[in-house]
């Protein structure tokens, strides 16, 4: 089940995708089992909307041993937790904006786990109880700052800094997907979903033995190597096999 969320006639509303058609559900889908409302809605007539408003967006970095090397970092046992604010957070078509205290900004494609229940002290065995669905993510960073700044939050948060979508889709599950990304037409980034050193039952058992998981929260898995500095102009896309693109394009402030 792909489930989007979107605004229509100045309503927001949550989706059944079916081909080029929403089903409209009644409220939210978590909340209401599902129920639909028999409304139809074609995509072309709506605004889609970042498929979840979440507490937070917890971010895993350095998940990749590739993303690793290239920036010259070192490996830890444990993985690496960050966040972005959800003011950050834009939805599939939305335009990524170039901030003038940043130099380089930088890419970052990665699979993004949605919470569906509040989850707290979760074993990896029961890791995917909790999941509400996956849909794709831009660790958007100003890379610049990430170096010169102690801490990664400024270079990490920025308005537009983290593109979510187009839509959660319930169904699909990790394995050895390939995961890339392209800016106008141009693959920067490829890379399998196995290669992640923390897989997702790992990092959802992980992050929520370090502080409760709210349903429509997000988690970030990590980027592989390939990052690259985005301009004015680009259009950017992320993919993962068996999920829909998100795609942004790219304009300065």
């Amino acid at each position: 089940m792909k489930v989007a969320r979107y605004s229509v006639a100045g309503d927001i509303k949550f989706g059944l995708v079916n081909g080029q058609e929403l089903v409209a559900f009644q409220g939210h889908p978590l909340v209401n089992d599902y129920v639909t409302t028999g409304e139809v809605h074609q995509l072309s007539e709506v605004r889609l909307l970042a498929p979840t408003v979440p507490s937070k967006v917890v971010c895993v970095g350095k998940n990749y041993q590739d993303h690793i090397a290239e920036m010259g970092l070192a490996t830890q046992p444990e993985p690496t937790l960050f966040l972005k604010p959800n003011s950050a957070i834009i939805a599939h078509g939305d335009t990524i904006m170039l901030p003038p205290q940043s130099k380089q900004v930088d890419l970052e494609v990665e699979l993004a786990i949605v919470i569906g229940k509040v989850a707290k002290n979760v074993s990896e065995a029961n890791a995917h109880k909790v999941i509400w669905g996956y849909t794709l993510a831009n660790d958007v960073t100003a890379r610049d700052l990430q170096f010169t700044d102690d801490q990664w939050a400024r270079s990490k948060s920025f308005d537009t800094f983290c593109p979510l979508g187009p839509w959660i889709d319930t169904e699909w599950q990790p394995a050895a997907q390939q995961i890339s990304s392209a800016i106008n037409g141009e693959t920067k980034q490829s890379a399998t979903l196995d290669l992640m050193i923390h897989n997702v039952p790992q990092i959802v058992s992980y992050v929520s033995q370090n502080m409760t998981l709210l349903p429509g929260d997000v988690i970030l898995t990590g980027t592989p190597a390939g990052i690259t500095k985005i301009s004015n102009g680009d259009l950017v896309i992320c993919s993962i096999d068996g999920l829909d693109s998100l795609v942004n394009p790219v304009a300065a402030i």
